[in-house]
């Protein structure tokens, strides 16, 4: 993605202009565009993080501390057996176009979302609801087929978002949610607009404006932060940088942590890969503090497994995968696989690209070649994600606690092991929270064992911005730039 560096002149204008606009307005680097922007038909984290809490909200939200919280849903009972949510509505809220939101929308959104042909990315989501019916225009009941003690924790992801039936068909471009942000415009390939809701339900935002501008290259991601071209730069990809900008007064550096296994993912579902002696091969060939370190200087936590170290439910694996080229050579001549090349595809982030030129040259000191192509985003949806056409790619899972991806069958890494799937419908029924740790510690020590994947590190939340500027979340529960707190100092 192109992004054209400014001569110095222009930048001392352009500074000049940021600093006149401050109080009321922000501009943001994000090193993804997303492909569209609709949170209910796409997988890509770049849509949350221009749209969650932003432009859509859902029945419930994520806090920047991980909290569920109410959103559109005011407040919910649960009924005794944990079958029925009966949620109860804000009121005064309208959607962007002007429509008068009400249960009818609930009921619209849960059933397109849930329903056969549904292009839902989190389809799994719903797949619990039995029914939703409308009781009165503010008050909408769900039935689930089973108790769920974590329905309002789905109902908070961005792909479980309130929509207008009537709006519904354009949102990929034409986004109308009921949000404290409306949308501005998109001009493709360099940034998308927000303006506050003058009708806003909740509380205003301090914001008058809000642009997201998209620079890919790390290089070009400093320079923009340096000329004063963006304010922030919440997930910023030049960590080598960070020291200096560090350094310098006007600038504060934010590093929390993500809801991001970055994984080495493997195609299970097709030879050779199929062989679970060779993914364990590959497993311990795979040096993570080197990927960290080369990858991210220094920033992440090695994992053993698809959860989050600081989730209180993790169990650290990394042992069983740990670096030693030499049982990986072993393992290789055990499952009878000689004269390897595996094709490596790499999606646009910088942990992808620098971290696949490392993790090829691990590789080869146990004797597997690899075929690297790098992808643009929409190539990676298309192939890797939707198509399944890949042997390994790197990419950081940053949806919040999914563990039960690998319960899905058509899931793009392909493993959904019978014995995994009946633990997570274990899990769905569990609503007790020790068995609900004990299952989810089970789940983990299952997939690390069956090397499903090569667990690399949790993604670090390194992000750069302005020093007047707060309320940005220091820690991602979820994909999100959450503006609703956002202000400036002055």
């Amino acid at each position: 993605m192109l992004h054209r560096l400014m001569t110095t002149a222009a930048a001392c204008l352009l500074a000049a202009g940021s600093a006149a606009a401050a109080p009321d307005a922000i501009t943001l680097g994000m090193v993804l565009e997303p492909p569209n922007l609709d949170p209910t038909a796409g997988a890509a984290a770049a849509i949350d993080e221009v749209v969650y809490a932003n432009i859509y909200e859902g029945l419930t939200r994520f806090g920047p501390d991980g909290a569920v919280l109410p959103a559109l849903a005011e407040r919910w009972d649960i009924s005794e057996d944990g079958t029925v949510y009966t949620f109860h509505l804000q009121g005064g809220v309208v959607f962007h176009n002007g429509s008068g939101f009400d249960a009818e929308d609930v009921k619209f959104s849960l059933d397109r979302a849930r329903a056969e042909d549904s292009a839902n990315a989190q389809k799994a989501l719903f797949g619990g609801i039995a029914s939703v019916e409308v009781l009165d225009p503010a008050t909408v009941q769900v039935t689930l087929a089973a108790p769920d003690g974590a329905f309002p924790f789905k109902m908070a992801w961005g792909d479980a978002v309130i929509v207008a039936p009537e709006s519904a068909a354009e949102l990929a471009t034409k986004p109308v949610g009921t949000g404290p942000f409306a949308f501005g415009e998109w001009v493709q390939g360099d940034h998308v607009t927000l303006t506050a809701f003058p009708d806003y339900w909740g509380a205003k935002p301090a914001l008058r404006q809000a642009t997201f501008r998209f620079i890919s290259d790390p290089t070009a991601a400093f320079a923009a932060m340096m000329a004063g071209d963006v304010d922030a730069f919440p997930n910023f990809p030049a960590p080598e940088t960070l020291p200096q900008l560090e350094a310098d007064p006007r600038f504060k550096v934010i590093v929390g942590s993500t809801e991001g296994e970055t994984i080495l993912a493997m195609n299970n579902r097709k030879a050779p890969l199929d062989n679970v002696k060779l993914r364990e091969a590959i497993a311990h060939a795979i040096n993570r503090q080197d990927v960290i370190d080369g990858a991210m200087f220094g920033y992440g936590t090695p994992i053993g497994t698809h959860f989050a170290p600081h989730n209180p439910d993790y169990v650290d694996l990394t042992e069983l995968s740990a670096h030693d080229p030499e049982r990986a050579k072993a393992l290789l001549a055990e499952a009878g696989v000689t004269d390897l090349t595996l094709r490596l595809a790499l999606p646009p982030p910088t942990y992808a690209r620098r971290g696949g030129e490392i993790i090829a040259a691990q590789l080869a000191a146990v004797g597997i070649r690899t075929e690297i192509t790098n992808l643009e985003w929409a190539q990676w949806l298309e192939q890797v994600f939707k198509g399944r056409d890949f042997d390994l790619t790197i990419i950081s899972h940053t949806e919040p606690a999914d563990i039960n991806i690998y319960a899905r069958d058509d899931y793009y890494f392909g493993y959904a092991r019978p014995e995994f799937v009946a633990l997570m419908e274990t899990l769905d029924r569990t609503t007790d929270a020790a068995a609900r740790s004990a299952l989810l510690q089970d789940a983990q020590r299952m997939i690390a064992g069956d090397y499903v994947n090569t667990y690399l590190f949790q993604l670090a939340k390194t992000g750069v911005a302005d020093a007047r500027i707060e309320g940005l979340w220091e820690n991602a529960p979820t994909q999100a730039n959450d503006l609703t707190a956002v202000h400036w100092t002055e």
